[in-house]
């Protein structure tokens, strides 16, 4: 399975990066994965309407990274909450139907553009709660490697 984590902005924090490099490699050996990091849109001013410009240029970069045929996922508040179990079977079933390629969609810190909530297949919750993006991002390789060892009936999920 290819799966595409595509989002918005850098890792800036050692942290970050040594959390999300720990996944990584672990996941190397259940999937080709592919972290696609896009940049953030700079905010010019307080206004609604700045915001959602700032939405909407972000999103025409995701929408043109997301690749054809891909299962798109979107990271969002209001989505469907699944457990750990839940969103293995889910990755499971993707590939028993065929769907050889995932991509996981990481909005900035405004969140999403319609646009983009519009062409998810999934839109995921993980938490009513709002995390910073970059801590999402270690969130979601850990879960999608919880989910690869779930998958296989490895030892680590409990």
């Amino acid at each position: 399975m290819k799966i595409n984590i595509i989002c918005i902005g850098k890792l800036k924090e050692a942290y970050w990066r040594d959390a999300c490099n720990e996944y990584l490699k672990r996941l190397k050996s259940y999937a080709d994965l592919n972290i696609i990091e896009l940049p953030e849109e700079k905010l010019k001013g307080e206004s609604e309407a700045e915001e959602e410009r700032v939405k909407e240029e972000e999103g025409k970069r995701i929408l043109s990274r997301i690749p054809s045929g891909s299962y798109v996922i979107t990271l969002e508040i209001k989505g469907k909450k699944l457990d750990s179990e839940k969103l293995a079977e889910k990755i499971e079933k993707l590939g028993l139907e065929g769907k050889s390629e995932i991509s996981f969609i990481i909005g900035g810190s405004l969140g999403l553009s319609q646009e983009v909530s519009k062409a998810a297949d999934l839109a995921l919750s993980f938490s009513d709660m709002t995390f910073p993006h970059q801590m999402m991002r270690v969130i979601l390789l850990e879960q999608i490697y919880r989910s690869y060892k779930i998958i296989r009936g490895e030892t680590y999920h409990k």
